[in-house]
């Protein structure tokens, strides 16, 4: 039954952007996002991309859920709703959205998702909140083709 209840809540959510704001005076300027919150996190790192041919994508995540904030740099994040993950179609359609240190928000992509991202410019940096410990994590995350449901290349820039 647990197993039921945990599927309506995947259904139920969807992937948010949490805006926040920069601040600047003659002591120096800072970022914010005053909306976030800490209670779920177990976990975060970060990714640096040297180039911006890399694309990570798709982790699939029946149970986890991610948060993306980016630190320098810009960032595509793409998310695609997953209802077969042993056997997902091909036609699903993705969603996606610019992240840039310019600006302070978050993408938070919750449970039943896959995602990828890719940098839109060189050495950008990308910080990962997750509600997973790294065992939980490496044990449900199903990958799938880069181009599966997003030509990355095609993206338009913003």
């Amino acid at each position: 039954m647990c197993h039921l209840r945990s599927n309506l809540k995947i259904m139920s959510e969807q992937p948010t952007i949490i805006k926040g704001g920069n601040f600047t005076d003659h002591r120096g300027s800072m970022r914010f996002v005053n909306d976030f919150r800490f209670e779920d996190i177990k976990r975060f790192y970060f990714i640096k991309h040297p180039e911006t041919s890399v694309i990570r994508a798709w982790q699939g995540h029946q149970f986890e859920k991610k948060y993306f904030y980016p630190i320098s740099g810009r960032f595509v994040v793409a998310w695609v709703k997953i209802y077969d993950f042993e056997n997902p179609s091909k036609d699903l359609i993705p969603e996606y959205h610019f992240l840039s240190a310019e600006n302070s928000e978050i993408i938070s992509v919750p449970k039943g998702y896959a995602n990828g991202l890719k940098a839109l410019e060189t050495n950008s940096e990308l910080m990962i909140f997750s509600d997973m410990n790294l065992e939980e994590s490496v044990n449900e995350k199903i990958r799938y083709p880069a181009y599966w449901w997003l030509n990355w290349e095609t993206i338009e820039h913003r």
